[in-house]
């Protein structure tokens, strides 16, 4: 697929030099007589580097060839997250460099969908909020729904986000995967 540069959208996957990239941002900007450019900030999804690029009307940007495949998260071993796939029930070892910050919210036995690029994985495709245990807090006290104060607290997978007094051990929270900020607790 070939994509003009008024389709380049957050969350576009397009190809340029062999890599590739991510739409993060887009911009379009009216240049008078010079027509019509497209800026947009693209994150390359092998290095992790992010780029600010024109693209203008006449750009024909190609579509990244990238597949995804429906896995489950098994165990961590280390800094290492292993999957296997629904399908074909083969493991894949991944370190959690490659997926970024979203492998901190993935848990045992969780789905996601892993993006393979030439046959390597390049990144993970998953919800943005995550319903997670919290294994370590401190003991909330009766009286305390009403107020904005947080207090730190561990989720099943190890990642430490702030919650609201209330929150107790046990408690299953919904966090946002893109900026790790507590949503709500589960009812």
């Amino acid at each position: 697929m070939i994509y003009g540069h008024t389709e380049l959208r957050v969350g576009v996957l397009i190809e340029i030099d062999g890599a590739p990239f991510r739409v993060i941002e887009s911009n379009n900007k009216a240049m008078g007589r010079g027509g019509a450019v497209m800026q947009a900030k693209i994150k390359n999804l092998i290095t992790g580097a992010v780029l600010e690029r024109s693209f203008r009307t006449a750009d024909k940007i190609p579509s990244a060839d990238v597949v995804r495949s429906n896995m489950q998260m098994l165990y961590r071993d280390g800094d290492n997250l292993v999957f296997m796939n629904n399908e074909t029930f083969d493991q894949e070892t991944v370190s959690a460099d490659i997926l970024g910050d979203q492998a901190k919210f993935v848990a045992d036995n969780s789905s996601v969908s892993l993006m393979f690029f030439n046959g390597r994985v390049i990144g993970l495709d998953m919800p943005n909020a995550v319903y997670l245990a919290v294994t370590k807090t401190e003991p909330g006290a009766k009286g305390d729904t009403a107020t904005t104060a947080m207090k730190q607290a561990v989720l099943e997978t190890g990642v430490q986000v702030n919650v609201p007094l209330f929150i107790n051990e046990g408690d299953t929270v919904k966090v946002n995967t893109l900026t790790g900020g507590y949503l709500e607790r589960q009812k």
